[in-house]
């Protein structure tokens, strides 16, 4: 069983920001698998999926994205799934907008919600897809940006970002995570 995590925000205000383009992701992998039903558990909604074939569970963690950790502790524990097993998606605005990068663990770089994740699990070797939204333009503050929404002109880049990331997470659900590298950074 894999585990896909996607960061962002909970509520209607945080929609469309950069800061939740992890929740988009898992918005299309659960579209593309025919939208099933949602339950609360672990302090986030979950989602029981099959990607060709993979049984693969979604999680949107809906502590805040700086306390994400809780959910993915508390799914990753109770699923009994190996860190190598979960591939968390989230922003990141050091890499520029459409760039998506994987890779099998490493810092956070910044990122407030992979960091508490790595904490909680006590652990760096934790996959992750990391969708460029920056960079931040020069007088604004990185927090001030991730929780902006994207302009008007980007929306049609941001789309094409946001499928081609969940093409890499179901690339690694079915092939692993070095098919998943290989074709997509």
């Amino acid at each position: 069983m894999k585990l896909l995590v996607g960061l962002g925000n909970p509520g209607h205000a945080y929609q469309g920001t950069r800061h939740n383009v992890g929740f988009d992701v898992l918005e299309v992998l659960a579209r593309r698998a025919g939208s099933p039903p949602r339950r609360a558990r672990f302090q986030g909604e979950l989602a029981q999926v099959s990607i060709r074939g993979v049984p693969t569970l979604l999680l949107w963690p809906l502590t805040w994205m700086n306390l994400s950790g809780t959910a993915v502790l508390a799914a990753r524990d109770f699923y009994k799934i190996a860190d190598c097993e979960m591939l968390v998606a989230c922003d990141d605005f050091n890499l520029p907008l459409e760039k998506l990068r994987l890779r099998p663990g490493g810092s956070a770089g910044g990122q407030n919600g992979l960091a508490d994740i790595l904490t909680r699990l006590g652990s760096t070797s934790v996959p992750r897809l990391r969708l460029g939204i920056g960079p931040v333009p020069p007088g604004w503050k990185p927090a001030d940006f991730v929780l902006g929404k994207f302009a008007k002109v980007e929306h049609e880049r941001v789309a094409v970002m946001v499928e081609r990331a969940a093409d890499a997470a179901e690339e690694f659900a079915t092939r692993g995570l070095e098919a998943a590298m290989n074709r997509y950074n």
